[in-house]
């Protein structure tokens, strides 16, 4: 259980360990750590210097605060309020459609909820809007104006802030969910209209203990997602 405990000696243990952790220890996050992975990702490359990313990090009251207002408005809208972008293509193709499904299945099953259990699998979606029980919470937004190449960029902040917490021993997992509650994120943070509400980010201590952290996600051979020319 190494990956779950371990700080990371390397960048490669650091890729290699990192997983999209969902269940995390009730143990603070020290403020040093957290200003160092937050203060440090932002040397993160960008198109063009613009630093399109902007960034909230929450934790104590303020994050709990939110994530009891996400609860209550659960209770009558469990699938939250509409995100601003597609999370997903709306009409997604093969194989990316059997990717999605494939994971899905897998953690359902790791977890022992069955496909026919849809209160088991709402509750699971609800457990998303408490950080999975992290003790820090992070939200990415960025400017209207931005495109594509924005978007790859602020992608690449995030990955290096994932990182940066395994070097601390500490574990992350990247959540777009939280895009299906953008207007009552966006007004509890103070984000201005003229800006696209993302992703959120919980940050904590991996539960080793809890059978969704044992999930381990496939990846596709090589052969069919790389292509090596004059090697």
């Amino acid at each position: 259980m190494s990956r779950l405990t371990e700080n990371s000696p390397s960048v490669s243990d650091a890729i290699n360990t990192r997983f999209s952790c969902r269940a995390f220890l009730d143990k603070p996050v020290a403020e040093a750590d957290v200003k160092y992975i937050v203060e440090t990702a932002v040397r993160a490359p960008s198109g063009g210097n613009l630093q399109p990313w902007n960034v909230h990090v929450l934790q104590g009251d303020a994050r709990d605060k939110l994530v009891n207002l996400i609860a209550e408005k659960g209770q009558e809208k469990p699938m939250g309020e509409g995100s601003e972008y597609h999370i997903y293509p709306p009409e997604l193709s093969e194989p990316y459609n059997g990717r999605r499904f494939d994971i899905g299945e897998r953690m359902y099953e790791i977890m022992g909820v069955a496909r026919e259990d849809k209160a088991a699998r709402l509750a699971w979606l609800a457990s998303n809007f408490t950080f999975f029980h992290a003790p820090v919470g992070m939200f990415f937004s960025l400017d209207k104006q931005m495109q594509e190449g924005q978007w790859s960029d602020m992608g690449m902040l995030i990955q290096t802030m994932m990182l940066l917490a395994r070097e601390r021993g500490l574990h992350t997992c990247p959540q777009e969910a939280w895009a299906i509650w953008a207007p009552t994120v966006k007004e509890y943070l103070g984000i201005p209209d003229s800006h696209i509400f993302f992703c959120g980010l919980a940050l904590g201590y991996a539960d080793p203990d809890a059978s969704v952290n044992g999930l381990e996600s496939p990846r596709a051979p090589m052969d069919e997602v790389v292509t090596y020319m004059g090697f």
